[in-house]
């Protein structure tokens, strides 16, 4: 039985303090707007409307928790980046982000999403610094896999694994399709460890 199956949704927060106690190790998932995120994770728990999908970027604006039969819980985060929102609403999330990516004890890693097209951007790369120092794992999917040919999958796969080689960070990188449901299995090995084995 995959891992993520039977996941409901519990609760959108728009405080920290709206969340309710956890229950067990939490997954949260970062990634710029329009990256892929909720599709990826309607993709890995095999439910196309649980996380809503917004053609319009920036339509996640709370931390929404998913939890699943086991205690533990997947957390879609606010996506990133977007500029047609409001100041005082992106101030807002990116108080939320930052108070429960620094401060939730529960959270057991980060799975960042981005676009495989453009992965990397100068946000992506704050997140990572910034949350790295948390010595939680980070694990990439580079999402819209299937819009490259094999060549330049593996192109973008090779260098974005050695530039965090080079650093010397704990990240691991994979591809992913939430269309052609390419890089399941390889995705729920690694954030299913962290379950069994939390940081």
């Amino acid at each position: 039985m995959p891992l993520f199956r039977h996941a409901v949704f519990e609760i959108s927060a728009a405080k920290p303090q709206d969340l309710p106690q956890a229950t067990g190790p939490e997954i949260a998932f970062a990634g710029r707007s329009n990256a892929g995120k909720s599709s990826a994770i309607n993709t890995l728990v095999g439910h196309t409307r649980l996380a809503f999908v917004s053609k319009t970027p920036g339509r996640t604006q709370l931390i929404n928790l998913f939890r699943l039969k086991n205690g533990a819980a997947l957390v879609d985060l606010p996506g990133y980046g977007y500029a047609d929102v409001p100041l005082p609403i992106r101030k807002q999330w990116q108080g939320l982000l930052e108070h429960y990516l620094t401060r939730r004890q529960a959270l057991a890693g980060l799975v960042m999403i981005m676009d495989a097209r453009r992965p990397l951007t100068e946000l992506d790369r704050q997140m990572i610094n910034w949350f790295g120092p948390t010595g939680k794992p980070i694990h990439c999917l580079l999402t819209k896999a299937d819009k490259l040919t094999r060549q330049e999958q593996t192109k973008i796969l090779n260098e974005v694994r050695a530039e965090f080689t080079d650093t010397g960070s704990q990240v691991t990188v994979q591809l992913f399709s939430s269309l052609k449901k390419t890089g399941m299995d390889e995705a729920e090995k690694v954030i299913g460890a962290w379950l069994d084995d939390p940081p």
